[in-house]
């Protein structure tokens, strides 16, 4: 298992290019199973949940070739089983049940697991499911699902969810009649997931709104994809070049999915500006303390809320951090507080009163974004920073400590 040392105290200046989304990539390459020829997907990130979906599409029976270009034949699909020693590891893996269903009728998917940050329960998908035909049954921890053909319905989420509304969308692609799905999540992601789709043949209207209308076609066809930038790893740089008092450039950033964030750290006081798609970030004091309120998208995102909570951490003054999204998304307090901070945690919300420095420490991630939020206090930190757990970090962050590195940090990766 490898660890991150960190020496804190280095201004971090320099260019930083953001690699392909993560959150984009899973569903993209799950969407290739509902055709039956060879789809060629660019931009893939090198990540630890890519290459976990990449052997799962392969126990399928999928034949996947490359890895910045992924070339995905799903000409065959001999399997219809994600076995549990796979989708542990990912909750994304559910993404297969709704293309398997339509494209072969037939699912066995292992109840999902991932980052410990609460329970976000595939209820919603299930419903949906049985909604359009499905028979869904629960077997010693598999969803068991059976259709010979899905039928297109009127689908109300309760609750807004980024998976299940891919999900369905995904399965109403080749189902019979028109799916209306209702509260749909209005994610960048889903609407890259929709615009692929749509160039493999799919008729999908609404994305990026909370109805999205899909009617089902007989047929979709391979295409040629490149996968959107990462808005979450854009945000972290972005929070790395203020925490640091840096002066960051970030290539390949679409800014358009960043104004909830960007709007934020202006309040605190980095210096923000565009320029022919690429971003400039940087870090002057005094900042100024702020409240934060995560929010499904358009509003300020729950993968971002550790970061931001550890640039507040050295803020003058109390802010007030609040989480809507995932119930247990503080766990990156208690580790905080190892570095120095002062943070009171009260159900949902969290007061952080600003501190004058965070002191290295041994600390240990518990999730992704987590793991994120360690490493940037390691970078300001005086002393020595060791994060434990990073195979959290590999889920969602490419080469992140040697990007950092580039940028001027003082770290590295060690066995141990």
């Amino acid at each position: 298992m490898d660890k991150l040392i960190i020496n804190g105290g280095t201004r971090l200046k320099g260019e930083v290019k953001i690699s392909g989304a993560k959150n984009a990539a899973l569903p993209l390459i799950a969407a290739c199973l509902l055709n039956e020829g060879c789809t060629t997907l660019s931009n893939i990130p090198t990540l630890r949940d890519i290459t976990t979906i990449i052997k799962l599409m392969e126990k399928l029976g999928v034949e996947v070739k490359g890895k910045d270009i992924l070339k995905i034949d799903a000409s065959q699909v001999h399997s219809y089983r994600a076995p549990y020693e796979l989708v542990k590891t990912m909750r994304a893996s559910i993404l297969v049940l709704g293309p398997l269903l339509a494209r072969v009728g037939r699912a066995k998917v292992s109840l999902p697991g991932g980052c410990a940050i609460g329970p976000r329960p595939v209820n919603l998908h299930l419903k949906a499911l049985e909604s359009m035909g499905a028979t869904i049954k629960l077997e010693r921890g598999y969803i068991v699902a059976e259709c010979k053909k899905l039928r297109g319905a009127r689908v109300y989420f309760d609750l807004s969810t980024v998976t299940g509304t891919e999900n369905i969308m995904m399965a109403a692609t080749l189902a019979q009649g028109t799916t209306v799905v209702e509260n749909a999540a209005k994610e960048p992601e889903v609407e890259e997931l929709a615009s692929a789709l749509k160039k493999m043949g799919a008729h999908i209207e609404g994305a990026g709104t909370d109805v999205i209308t899909i009617e089902g076609v007989a047929h979709l066809h391979p295409i040629e994809h490149t996968i959107m930038p990462d808005r979450i790893e854009a945000g972290t740089y972005m929070v790395a070049a203020g925490i640091t008092q840096g002066d960051i450039t970030l290539l390949n950033c679409n800014v358009t999915y960043l104004n909830a964030l960007i709007e934020k750290l202006e309040e605190i006081g980095l210096k923000i500006t565009e320029k022919n798609g690429n971003l400039r970030v940087v870090g002057t004091t005094p900042f100024k303390s702020t409240d934060v309120k995560t929010l499904p998208y358009p509003g300020f995102p729950t993968d971002m809320q550790a970061q931001i909570m550890t640039l507040l951490c050295l803020v003058e003054g109390a802010s007030i951090v609040t989480e809507t999204i995932f119930k247990d998304r503080f766990m990156h307090v208690g580790e905080l507080r190892r570095l120095g901070a002062d943070i009171r945690v009260e159900g949902n919300t969290a007061i952080v009163n600003g501190v004058k420095k965070l002191y290295g420490a041994p600390v240990m991630a518990t999730d992704l974004r987590a793991s994120a939020s360690l490493v940037l206090a390691g970078l300001v930190a005086e002393g020595v920073t060791e994060v434990s757990r990073v195979y959290h970090l590999d889920r969602g962050y490419e080469r992140m400590e040697v990007k950092l590195s580039q940028l001027g940090a003082d770290i590295q990766r060690v066995k141990e």
